[in-house]
């Protein structure tokens, strides 16, 4: 199998930075994932011309979760607490220590509408999605081959994710579980969002809103679909693009009320492979959220067979 590492040195130069906040990184990891061609942290490889570009991100561990009032503002727009009671969405908790020991790599970006076709050219994937989202003044259309691909469900994503590792060969491409999602969302940091304490629209295809009255109203010039994932300056400290905001991206994880407490992204994994027919977790926000939906801590959840304009996802493999 031929593969050529398409190599960032954009991102190889943001390593020395990143390195430093590992307790796991006192040496630079050379792994060997495809038949002996060497790759290090935050590299950028694609393993097929119609496969996703994927980082290959740093060994490490991080703490997974966000206190009580991190999450005080959006938990008050749905929740009226009484005097007294804990503000905050209880289910990004307990914060707690997990440590990657499941090397990976994760896509630069979210899987794109021309990605998927290729798939459904190839008869890999069955259903062709309707790039269109209708709006006041009418329909809008997703549909260049670089925006994420929309309107698929988990269901189709497996298809794809199957289809994906028919063509490498392998059996290591799957969906992200929301531990290894909320490591490379974070990449490195622990502030509220990757980039610091606050997202500018300008940069992250995000939605702005304010009150008026007691109604929380989209401000007009919010986008009101994705954009193609090359567009803006939507990076996180690892590189990858659009982790927070554009479209919902979704997780194989299995929802909980509460994080587990396990210690190990492999438990997490375990945990999740043992559940079947779940509601499963979502992450990142999307362009018709607030900047609060984008915390690499927020979580959702959504049906196996359920098909959204505003969510999509990013493929992860294991190195």
């Amino acid at each position: 199998m031929n593969l050529t590492l398409n190599v960032r040195q954009s991102l190889l130069a943001l390593a020395a930075v990143v390195f430093a906040s590992f307790t796991h990184a006192e040496s630079v990891a050379i792994y060997q994932p495809f038949d002996g061609t060497t790759a290090t942290p935050l590299e950028v490889f694609r393993e097929c011309p119609d496969c996703p570009e994927m980082v290959v991100l740093p060994a490490g561990d991080f703490i997974f979760g966000a206190p009580l009032e991190e999450s005080a503002f959006v938990y008050s727009l749905w929740n009226k607490p009484a005097p007294g009671e804990p503000i905050g969405w209880a289910h990004e908790g307990p914060e707690h220590r997990v440590t990657i020991d499941i090397p990976i790599a994760i896509g630069l970006n979210e899987v794109t509408r021309g990605e998927w076709m290729a798939c459904v050219a190839d008869g890999g994937c069955s259903h062709t999605p309707d790039p269109s989202i209708l709006t006041m003044t009418g329909n809008i259309y997703a549909s260049d081959p670089r925006h994420p691909v929309i309107d698929v469900s988990y269901l189709d994503m497996l298809e794809y994710v199957a289809w994906l590792n028919h063509k490498t060969g392998t059996n290591a491409y799957r969906l992200p579980t929301e531990v290894e999602w909320e490591y490379a969302a974070r990449a490195g940091t622990q502030t509220k969002f990757a980039q610091g304490e606050h997202l500018s629209p300008e940069q992250f295809n995000i939605g702005v809103f304010e009150f008026q009255g007691d109604r929380y109203i989209s401000d007009p010039a919010n986008r009101k679909m994705p954009v193609t994932v090359d567009e803006l300056d939507a990076t996180n400290p690892w590189g990858l693009r659009h982790i927070a905001g554009n479209v919902i991206e979704q997780t194989m994880s299995c929802w909980t009320e509460q994080h587990l407490g396990l210690a190990t992204s492999s438990a997490y994994l375990a945990y999740t492979q043992d559940l079947q027919n779940c509601r499963h977790v979502v992450k990142g926000g999307s362009f018709g959220r607030d900047a609060e939906y984008a915390r690499p801590a927020n979580r959702g959840l959504t049906r196996e067979e359920s098909r959204r304009i505003s969510r999509g996802f990013r493929i992860l493999r294991e190195i």
